[in-house]
């Protein structure tokens, strides 16, 4: 319990300094006394009419804070439950083709759609879990090394198709490469409210079967434990493809989150999924919020892409996993 309290007091310290430092660094006692019932009506029904200090607060950084906090958590939550399904410590959420989807159709939005380059992200995402899954299904039934094999082929062809887009675009193309890179630039409440309510949904469901997550660990031995195997493996791969898919759609393709927080917290909470998926969605929250939180302030006023943040420390990260796996170390 104190390790959780941990994380959770982490968590509320972190999303208020990410409110309080930015481009203009703000005194935490001026976020508090913001938090009026009069000043939370105005972001409500008339944000017009709040002042620069509380628009700052309640329209600008609140909203990106929370969106990556809840971007962190979806993409925590998929990265453990595919680690889970494919029995693959090195998984991580968008092994499924998810982010190839949405990045082609980021990049065909910036071409001819450029206001609409989340939607077409979130219906791109989509549509290339279908096309990985259904070549993946043979008679109703999902072996998972297929389906592997399926989402990795399906993003190296999709990486070809948006870099043909970014190539005959090149002009207009700006706004999807920095997109391509991560970022909560921009961010507003109604991307907060759509992965808030994806983040519910997928996270609720996957607590609810912690047990199914840990007997997937098992295989095709799972089933003679009572374990509906294909089922639970659908339902699973739509849970994780419907948490990436709406994070992804606002905040563009960023890496290593998802692969990293289940890993940092098994060290600390054990294999079993009931302790781990809760532990991890809550250190994939702060860590994202800290990542976004370096974005704005190392080069500051300038921005770097969040993405590019989570890189520099997710890749040696992952060479270190790389390394544990070869010594036999490192388990699911």
């Amino acid at each position: 319990m104190k390790k959780f309290m941990t994380l959770v007091l982490s968590s509320v310290i972190l999303i208020f300094t990410g409110i309080a430092f930015g481009s203009v660094n703000l005194p935490f006692s001026k976020i508090l006394s913001t938090f009026t019932l009069e000043n939370l009506k105005l972001a409500v029904y008339d944000p017009k009419k709040l002042g620069t200090t509380e628009t700052i607060i309640l329209q600008i950084r609140m909203p990106r804070v929370l969106l990556a906090y809840l971007v962190g958590l979806s993409l925590a939550s998929a990265g453990t439950a595919s680690q889970a399904l494919f029995k693959n410590p090195l998984a991580d959420p968008y092994i499924l083709g998810i982010s190839g989807g949405a990045a082609v159709g980021a990049a065909l939005a910036a071409l001819y759609f450029p206001t609409h380059m989340g939607i077409f992200a979130l219906v791109g995402a989509l549509i290339s879990v279908a096309i990985v899954y259904n070549i993946s299904k043979i008679d109703d039934h999902i072996p998972v090394d297929t389906l592997l094999l399926a989402g990795i082929a399906f993003g190296f062809f999709a990486h070809a198709v948006t870099s043909y887009l970014l190539y005959v675009g090149r002009e207009r193309i700006h706004m999807a490469i920095f997109w391509l890179m991560g970022t909560f630039n921009g961010a507003t409440w109604d991307d907060v409210k759509l992965v808030l309510f994806s983040s519910i949904v997928g996270f609720s469901f996957l607590m609810l079967r912690w047990k199914e997550l840990n007997l997937l660990l098992f295989g095709e031995e799972s089933i003679a434990l009572g374990l509906d195997l294909n089922f639970y493996r659908k339902i699973i791969i739509f849970m994780i493809s419907m948490l990436t898919a709406f994070a992804v759609a606002t905040s563009g393709i960023i890496g290593f989150v998802g692969l990293i927080s289940p890993h940092a917290m098994r060290l600390m909470f054990g294999p079993n999924h009931k302790n781990l998926l809760p532990a991890a969605a809550l250190f994939g929250g702060s860590l994202m919020v800290f990542a976004d939180l370096l974005a704005r302030i190392v080069l500051k006023p300038a921005e770097i892409p969040v993405g590019i943040i989570t890189a520099l420390f997710g890749a040696p990260f992952f060479i270190y996993l790389l390394m544990k796996r070869k010594r036999g170390e490192l388990y699911a």
